[in-house]
């Protein structure tokens, strides 16, 4: 008879990982399950192993993230949701610095390997709003344009989440942002006050710990 999984265990365990990786714990069978209540078998049992372990952890990660972008509204205005986007990615990440760390290590395949280019889709979807509606032009490649937002959003979440910049260095997005899509046809005024009212409503605002360590 086969037993019943319970998906507090498979919890539990997701979230042991991450908080090991987050204290630098060396993450093995042994230690994940130390404390727990739990036996390595459950490892086995619910995710098949370390790697299959690994695997549902990148998956998490991308799992919370489409649930943080799900909640940004859709306004009337394509390019403040374009930075609203923007700035909940990087919420997500300063909220789940172990998991975003391991969401982009290829060395684990994700369980639903669509997971990371839905990601990029939504991006997609408002800027094809953002040319329908006159605010970019007829020839931007709406796929481009995400990647190069993304990059943006993503480069400033590793070095702020996980690298050595503090959280006020966040600040810079707009303006890159607003430089990103002015060039890509909008009007500079405009463009400026849409990306600092999706910025400035979704960034996240909590210091981060390696901000409250340099305060004073």
């Amino acid at each position: 008879m086969a037993r019943t999984r319970d998906p507090a265990v498979r919890r539990l365990l997701l979230e042991r990982a991450a908080q090991m990786l987050r204290t630098r714990q060396p993450v093995t069978l042994r230690t994940l399950v130390a404390g727990t209540g739990v036996s390595t078998m459950a490892v086995y049992t619910y995710f098949g192993g370390m790697d299959g372990l690994w695997k549902a952890l990148r998956q998490e990660g991308f799992t919370r993230l489409a649930t943080r972008l799900a909640a940004v509204k859709r306004s009337a205005d394509p390019v403040r949701d374009l930075a609203a986007l923007g700035a909940a990615y990087l919420a997500n990440a300063l909220e789940n610095p172990d998991l975003y760390r391991v969401m982009f290590d290829a060395g684990f395949d994700l369980e639903d390997t669509g997971a990371a280019d839905e990601t990029l889709h939504r991006l997609v979807q408002v800027i094809e709003r953002a040319k329908a509606e006159g605010r970019f032009h007829d020839e931007v490649d709406p796929l481009e344009l995400a990647t190069q937002s993304w990059a943006i959003g993503h480069g400033l979440a590793s070095l702020v989440a996980t690298g050595p910049l503090p959280h006020q260095a966040l600040a810079h997005g707009a303006p890159m942002l607003t430089a990103l899509f002015t060039g890509a046809g909008d009007e500079p005024a405009r463009c400026r006050r849409s990306v600092e009212h999706g910025w400035g409503r979704a960034a996240p605002a909590r210091p981060t710990s390696h901000d409250r360590k340099g305060a004073p």
